[in-house]
């Protein structure tokens, strides 16, 4: 089975999906992406979350993210499921759930992990930058639903220090103080911010977010 770390490029494929055949890099294009893997179709906590995902549509769209969901059941299956995800969590499905029968994108993600269940993938999240390089993964136990605000809050992170010489502290949210990465000299960060910086200690140095 293939290991996908932080920095590697995020496998391309092809697969049937409920809005049609997707080639992932080509739909990806520009966006960033956030690929989300369910055990099975028809489960409670994987019925909350689609929901959740689509009701959350224009967050993730002022965020310039296109998000897709795969389990392993086969497209009939995920057609007839999304007709219960609407009814119970009062939404539209609007994002694509790609059909994983022979697990081939299972596979190439690593989203089996067989002393935790053989055949089902486990719950796991892939951030994609529009370079295709993989830039978060989590990984949470069948029994455990996401946390959809705590998604956002890290691609508000992965967004922000991304281009710039920053990271975000425990708990940041968006708009809070961001902290200056160590390789920056006083010098250089009195240039790039000029809302300043209070230097807690000389590796901990506190500024606005720009």
């Amino acid at each position: 089975m293939n290991t996908v770390r932080l920095g590697d490029m995020a496998p391309d494929f092809v697969a049937k999906t409920t809005k049609g055949t997707l080639n992932f890099h080509e739909w990806l294009a520009d966006s960033w992406g956030m690929l989300v893997s369910h055990p099975a179709d028809f489960t409670p906590v994987c019925t909350t979350e689609l929901g959740t995902m689509a009701n959350y549509k224009e967050e993730f769209d002022e965020r310039n993210v296109k998000v897709a969901a795969i389990s392993v059941d086969p497209l009939g299956s995920h057609l007839e499921w999304i007709k219960d995800i609407e009814e119970t969590q009062r939404t539209r499905v609007n994002f694509p759930i790609i059909a994983d029968e022979e697990r081939k994108v299972a596979q190439l993600y690593g989203m089996i992990h067989p002393n935790d269940d053989a055949t089902m993938t486990v719950r796991s999240v892939f951030m994609i930058a529009p370079d295709k390089k993989v830039k978060l993964i989590l990984t949470y136990p069948a029994s455990t639903g996401r946390n959809f605000e705590e998604l956002l809050r890290v691609i508000d992170s992965l967004q922000l220090t991304q281009y710039e010489s920053l990271a975000t502290p425990a708990n940041w949210k968006n708009g809070e103080d961001c902290v200056i990465l160590p390789s920056v000299s006083n010098e250089e960060a009195e240039k790039m911010f000029p809302k300043g910086f209070v230097e807690v200690k000389p590796y901990l140095r506190l500024t606005p977010q720009v």
